[in-house]
Order: C-alpha cells, then sequence, then structure tokens
C-alpha cells in the first residue's frame, strides 16, 4: 500500500513578522520548544507511516537543513512561488502516489489529522477540505450535503453554511492528476472541479479545534500560549525564546534587555519591539 504523502507549505516570505524573520524564516520561527514546521512534522507522523515533503523559497536554504534534520523525504526549493496548486502538482509530476495531505508552516492548530484523512476517504470525493469556524473569515460556502458550494466574492453560490479553509485538505491521486501544468491559485482548481460535478467534500467535524495564524504578531503570541497550555507550562526558556504567559512577553534571541528592566506585553527580538497591549485573537481557539 503506497504511503500517504504530506506536504508542509513552507515557502511564504513571512512580511507580517518583519524583522524576525529577517533572518530565519516563518516555519522556522520557534513557537515555545518547536518551530511550527516541527510540531506540524509531528502532527502527520501521527497519523501514521507518511511521506514528508515541504516546499521551500524564502531563507530556503534553512528549511532544507531543517528538512534534512526531521526525516524530510523532500524539501523542494522553488525559484519562484507557484502557489498552492503548483507544488501539489509538482509532486506528482514526479511520481509520487499515495494521496496528498495538505498542511500549512504558519498555522499552530489541534487537529486530528488522522480522523480527518480516513473522512476525507469516506466520502468519496477527489479533494476534501478541513473547515473551522471562524467568523472575521468564513468565504466557505458549504452545502447541505457537505460539499463546497462556493467561495464569497470568488465564485459559485452565495448560500450555504459559512466556514473557514483551514488549510487542511486532502487530494487523492486521481485529482492531481487533474490539476492543470502551470495552475497556481488552489481555488481555480476547486471552482472547475464543482462545474465537472466533482465539489470537494468539506469535513465540519473539527471546527472549534483550536487553529491559530501565527503569521502576524498577534498570532504568534496566541500560539506560543496555546503551546505552552497545550505543555501545562507557563515560562518557557532556551537559546532561542524565552516566553512567559503570565507578565505576557517573548524574548527571541538578539533582544536587548537592559540591566532591571521588566518587560511585560512585549515581543521583542533583534531591533524590534512589538507590544501586546489587548488579548489577541489569532485564529479559531
Amino acid at each position: 500500500m503506497e504511503k500517504l504523502n504530506v506536504l508542509i507549505l513552507a515557502a511564504g516570505l513571512g512580511t507580517r513578522l518583519r524583522p524576525l524573520t529577517n533572518d530565519i524564516p516563518k516555519p522556522l520561527v520557534p513557537v515555545v520548544d518547536k518551530s511550527i514546521l516541527e510540531q506540524q512534522a509531528l502532527k502527520a507522523r501521527a497519523i501514521g507511516d507518511v511521506r514528508l515533503h515541504a516546499n521551500a523559497h524564502y531563507l530556503a536554504e534553512q528549511v532544507v537543513a531543517e528538512g534534512n534534520r526531521l526525516g524530510f523525504e523532500k524539501v523542494w526549493v522553488e525559484p519562484e512561488i507557484l502557489g498552492t496548486a503548483g507544488p501539489l502538482k509538482r509532486i506528482y509530476n514526479e511520481g509520487y502516489r499515495g494521496g496528498l495531505l495538505i498542511m500549512n508552516g504558519d498555522a499552530y492548530c489541534g487537529f486530528d489529522l488522522k480522523a480527518f484523512v480516513e473522512n476525507a476517504k469516506k466520502s468519496g470525493a477527489g479533494v476534501a477540505l478541513l473547515a473551522v469556524d471562524f467568523p472575521k473569515v468564513n468565504t466557505f460556502r458549504v452545502s447541505a450535503d457537505g460539499r463546497l458550494a462556493g467561495v464569497a466574492g470568488r465564485f459559485g453560490s452565495e448560500e450555504g453554511v459559512p466556514a473557514t479553509f483551514s488549510g487542511v485538505s486532502w487530494y487523492s491521486d486521481e485529482a492531481l492528476s487533474r490539476i492543470k501544468d502551470g495552475e497556481f491559485d488552489i481555488r481555480e482548481f476547486w471552482k472547475q472541479e464543482i462545474a465537472a460535478g466533482r465539489a470537494p467534500f468539506v469535513d465540519m467535524s473539527q471546527l472549534h479545534a483550536t487553529w491559530i495564524d501565527m503569521g502576524s504578531p498577534e498570532g504568534l503570541w496566541d500560539a506560543c500560549v496555546a503551546r505552552l497550555q497545550e505543555l501545562n507550562i507557563s515560562h518557557f526558556k532556551s537559546d532561542a525564546v524565552e516566553i512567559d504567559a503570565e507578565k505576557k512577553f517573548a524574548l527571541f534571541a538578539g533582544a536587548e534587555v537592559a540591566a532591571g528592566e521588566i518587560v511585560e506585553k512585549e515581543i521583542r527580538g533583534k531591533g524590534f519591539a512589538w507590544k501586546i497591549d489587548k488579548e489577541c485573537a489569532g485564529g479559531a481557539q
């Protein structure tokens, strides 16, 4: 039986987290004890015997080195960012089979990925999308039979149950074969599938699981707090970062702290300081 392939999308520029990401790609930013890339890899391996892949563009050599350390099958370096559809078709064209699970390298989440893959296969659809309830976005429109009816402002029906795409998806080999070479925007592929009577299945069974976009300062803080809670600690310190949930601070490598200074409600690193002056909400929790 073919192994399931898992692709962690890690090619983003990390612009919302600069200057923290000037020297380190966003997927390798420490979220307490581990980067998102490592945490996603651990979650993927909990499914069973999988092949891990990542794509890389910005500071790609660091992602490649980390992928090697973590035992990835391959890190696909992209000279140009290929959207989401491009990396999927590239893996298929290189001969990998067994289906493909997609995860994001900038989302802290608590999904049961094994259950999602099982639901995806049981649905009979070639494409499955995992949804969360995040009212600030909720652009998905889901039909009564659990299929994608449209994306608000983009295509399809405006009717249906609203939901937000979590960034986690599954594609059968057959579906991957239908992605056009040169296709970048995966939403265009979903649109084509709907038009052909093959609407993607939308898994609504984990709507309220933890899901945090850690690609912004607020989201990064929320992700760090969620990870501390998962570890059942309120304070963590390593060479890369020190985080305190009670005093609300995160000190990344290179942060300057004056003698006797008390840092509170702040994310600080090399050459920057971001205030944490409100309750953060980087995603559904």
